[in-house]
């Protein structure tokens, strides 16, 4: 306690001044802190103009120039119309408009509430009748009698049995009046032929036709025989048979003993039995002046070679003396797609995109018949025995192959089981069967004369295979598939393809590039895009040798019979050489 006191006492002493002058009283003294407070500071001044802003009325319009609003205003006070002065007319500038009013380079526009139909139907029956709905389609404008008379509807909404009194009342109108004009009646009048029109060249009297010029008759002549040949009518048949025609250029079509120009050397033989992989160029022909699609030298001496070309002519080459062009043969209207001699070289077939079959009388030029079935063949062939030479064999377009007897010139059969284009037709087992190729990526086999497939071969991993050509045994198919390889079938009883051997490089994607062997069977050959020539081992299956023949697609490639180490190559930039 004591303690205690002395604690007063010396409070009292230190501040007995200050509670002596604070207080007359002598109350004891209050320890004096400062006051603290967790709250955040307020903006007094905002506070003040939200307390004077919620004096406002809050059921009133909002004011425009007003960035915050301090209440949920209603729906009918956003949507609400501006208040006060509306914008100015157009007496004022645009410059006097203020620019919260200004949607438009000259002032203020209001858009335009109604739709583009209902706008139409208004117009238009406002231009018909004399009366229309005005925007807000509470009143009509315009003429009230017509208005009371059409019962207030516009042109779109009129019922099917009013338009239709409507056309009857003008036609009997124009009918009456017609009845009372005379000279409705005379045709040699123009109130005749304004009444009896029928076109819009009918307000205008005939002119009788007087005689052609000649030079207007010559005119309908060409047109009407352009019209003739172009419809495929017996005319432009007879013209098309004129146009056939054939062009010598030796010197002379018998020599002094006789002897015609195609005939063989008394002294060409096989000069080795084996083979050798030509090596450079020793001869160039360039005749034709567009690509050359196929080339064939004279059956078993190859002392000629024809080739046929895109320009629609054929060609007839010498190899062995002159190397000159013998003779052209001019009968197609369109490319030439494909050649094939007869067994002795004396005919040859041609088929072209014109759609034809020409059988050729090679040493005169002639075209012994024709034959067509309205559609592109893409492979022609005689029959191999000597004794059927005159069985024509044609792949088509529409996935058939045509048989014909040449004597008589009829279709005596029709292969038709494939389901695209045929491309091949090679002849096998003795020629008493044949093997056909086709866009449907699948290959068949015929037995000749009888148009049932005895052997079809297609599988998921094949391709379409446009070239096929026999090995000199028999006893093989080489296939140009056009996944860029070449495959092996066996032409015995089973066609099947022999997996070991594969002949792979070349890039022939997109092209029909031949494929061939050489006499001896010791070597494959093929063109590829790239304008090359490749040579395989037919035993290995490696590349022996890669010649670049051609700037463009090396399309053809033939062996020579007898020399044995010479090629004959064709490509699509309208050359044919001749390798050594």
């Amino acid at each position: 306690m004591d303690q205690i006191q002395g604690y007063d006492h010396s409070d009292d002493d230190d501040g007995g001044e200050d509670a002596a002058a604070s207080s007359p009283d002598s109350s004891p003294l209050r320890l004096s802190l400062p006051s603290k407070t967790s709250a955040p500071p307020v903006d007094e001044t905002a506070l003040a103009l939200a307390a004077a802003g919620s004096t406002r009325s809050t059921s009133g319009p909002l004011d425009p120039t007003q960035h915050s609003v301090s209440f949920n205003p209603t729906y009918d006070q956003l949507w609400a119309p501006v208040q006060g002065p509306a914008p100015p007319s157009a007496g004022h500038t645009s410059s006097s408009i203020p620019q919260g009013f200004r949607n438009h380079k000259l002032g203020f526009v209001e858009d335009a509430s109604i739709q583009p139909f209902l706008f139409d139907e208004q117009y238009n029956t406002f231009h018909r009748f004399g009366y229309a709905t005005d925007p807000s389609g509470l009143h009509y404008v315009g003429d009230q009698t017509a208005l009371t008379t059409n019962s207030a509807l516009s042109v779109y909404n009129l019922p099917p049995h009013e338009q239709k009194r409507r056309r009857l009342e003008m036609k009997s109108k124009e009918n009456d009046e017609s009845a009372f004009d005379p000279e409705a009646d005379n045709p040699a009048t123009e109130e005749w032929l304004l009444k009896n029109r029928k076109s819009p060249w009918a307000g205008k009297k005939e002119v009788v036709q007087g005689e052609l010029t000649e030079e207007q008759k010559k005119y309908a002549e060409e047109h009407a025989a352009k019209k003739a040949e172009k419809e495929g009518r017996g005319e432009g048949k007879e013209k098309t048979d004129l146009a056939v025609k054939s062009t010598f250029h030796g010197k002379e079509e018998k020599d002094y003993q006789g002897r015609s120009w195609i005939e063989p050397p008394k002294d060409a033989k096989a000069s080795n039995d084996r083979c050798y992989i030509p090596k450079r160029c020793v001869h160039t022909w360039s005749g034709h002046t567009k690509g050359v699609s196929a080339i064939r030298f004279f059956p078993k001496h190859g002392h000629l070679l024809l080739s046929a070309s895109m320009d629609t002519k054929i060609k007839i080459w010498d190899v062995f003396n002159s190397r000159k062009c013998m003779r052209t043969y001019m009968g197609h209207s369109k490319a030439v797609r494909d050649i094939s001699f007869s067994n002795d070289g004396t005919k040859f077939l041609s088929a072209g995109y014109d759609k034809n079959i020409q059988y050729w009388d090679t040493e005169t030029g002639k075209v012994i018949s024709t034959f067509s079935t309205g559609k592109v063949p893409f492979v022609v062939k005689l029959n191999p025995d000597d004794d059927k030479q005159n069985i024509l064999l044609a792949g088509m377009s529409d996935k058939k192959i045509v048989q014909w007897d040449i004597n008589s010139g009829q279709i005596t059969q029709e292969y038709d089981q494939h389901l695209g284009a045929v491309n091949t037709i090679t002849f096998v087992d003795n020629n008493r069967r044949f093997v056909t190729s086709s866009d449907d990526k699948s290959l068949r086999v015929w037995e000749f004369g009888i148009p049932v497939v005895i052997k079809y071969i297609s599988e998921p991993h094949m391709h379409s295979m446009p070239a096929i050509s026999l090995h000199p045994n028999s006893n093989w198919l080489a296939a140009q598939s056009l996944d860029n390889q070449i495959l092996i079938y066996s032409t015995k009883e089973r066609f099947q393809l022999n997996k070991k051997k594969r002949f792979t490089g070349h890039i022939v994607a997109g092209y029909a590039c031949q494929v061939n062997f050489s006499p001896d069977g010791r070597y494959i050959m093929s063109g590829d895009g790239e304008g090359k020539m490749w040579f395989w081992d037919w035993k290995s299956g490696k590349v022996n040798r890669t010649l670049k023949c051609h700037e463009q697609v090396c399309i053809g490639c033939e062996w020579h019979p007898l020399e044995q180490s010479k090629v004959a190559t064709c490509s699509w930039d309208g050359t044919i050489k001749y390798w050594d």
